[in-house]
């Protein structure tokens, strides 16, 4: 497993694999393992996967400061691995809560940026919040599923501010496209990949500039594709049209079928729109 260190002495970690072209992967969680990415449906078919464990996550070191799991703090670990591989620009993919942390790399470094992939993308950074109504309309997609009743109890309890533990579990099978053995498995599996110290401290009030970030990507000179699944609770499709109007080449699109996990659901639609944007 290669390492390198992070500019304030933190251990990073990172994952490498396939074959091509380098692609530097984020995870999302926020803060989770990023062992629930594996090779995302194939994709190391076409590209060599960089999968960089975030600092206290995986097989990273923890931060002796944990004011460091902030997001806007970890670019500095992003351009660490950029620098790490010998490379000028990169190919940067982001899933779920990593999107933010790409774009606050993509808007502190916009000229070591090639290509720009957000996968079912968190995009709070640019001042996109997931709408409530707009939840409840992916929620509803999934009415004549037969774990519905108990999933949509859940999510009310949640939207009325009083969740369970098993509130938070039970509103899971909405993240997938098809609530099958394979999604159970990869589900019980990420149970104990998030951080919960981590991931409280990742979204700190004190790293948002939504109007700082919205500016500096406004001249990028980069193609960015923003993938949704057409089931996904958040972001909706038209969230990500809304995210992607902001890139000068920015680009939107839906995968059929495909909640937020959409390399599980499809591996071979994902793989197709994915490798086809990075060709």
């Amino acid at each position: 497993m290669p390492t390198l260190t992070s500019a304030d002495g933190t251990l990073l970690a990172y994952h490498v694999t396939g074959t091509g072209e380098p692609l530097l992967v984020l995870p999302g969680g926020p803060m989770r393992d990023s062992a629930y990415l594996g090779d995302l449906g194939g994709l190391s078919a076409f590209r060599t996967l960089y999968r960089l464990d975030l600092r206290g996550t995986g097989d990273s070191g923890i931060p002796t400061d944990p004011e460091t799991y902030r997001a806007d703090r970890q670019v500095a670990d992003v351009e660490a691995l950029r620098e790490h591989l010998g490379l000028d620009r990169i190919d940067l993919l982001a899933h779920s809560a990593g999107g933010d942390l790409a774009l606050l790399y993509a808007a502190r470094h916009p000229d070591r940026i090639s290509r720009l992939l957000l996968i079912t993308p968190a995009m709070f950074t640019l001042g996109i919040p997931f709408a409530a109504e707009q939840r409840q309309e992916g929620v509803a997609l999934r009415a004549g599923e037969p774990w519905y009743p108990d999933a949509v109890a859940a999510f009310g309890n949640i939207a009325a501010g009083n969740p369970t533990d098993d509130d938070w579990q039970g509103i899971i099978p909405f993240t997938y496209g098809r609530w099958d053995a394979a999604a159970q498995a990869h589900a019980a599996a990420g149970a104990g990949q998030r951080h919960p110290e981590a991931a409280e401290r990742y979204y700190a009030v004190e790293a948002a500039d939504p109007a700082g970030i919205r500016s500096a990507i406004a001249t990028l000179d980069a193609p960015v594709l923003i993938l949704a699944g057409d089931l996904d609770t958040g972001p909706r499709p038209e969230t990500a049209g809304e995210g992607a109007a902001l890139f000068p080449k920015g680009v939107s699109v839906v995968q059929p079928g495909a909640a937020h996990y959409p390399w599980l659901d499809d591996a071979e639609t994902f793989t197709r729109l994915v490798a086809g944007f990075l060709r």
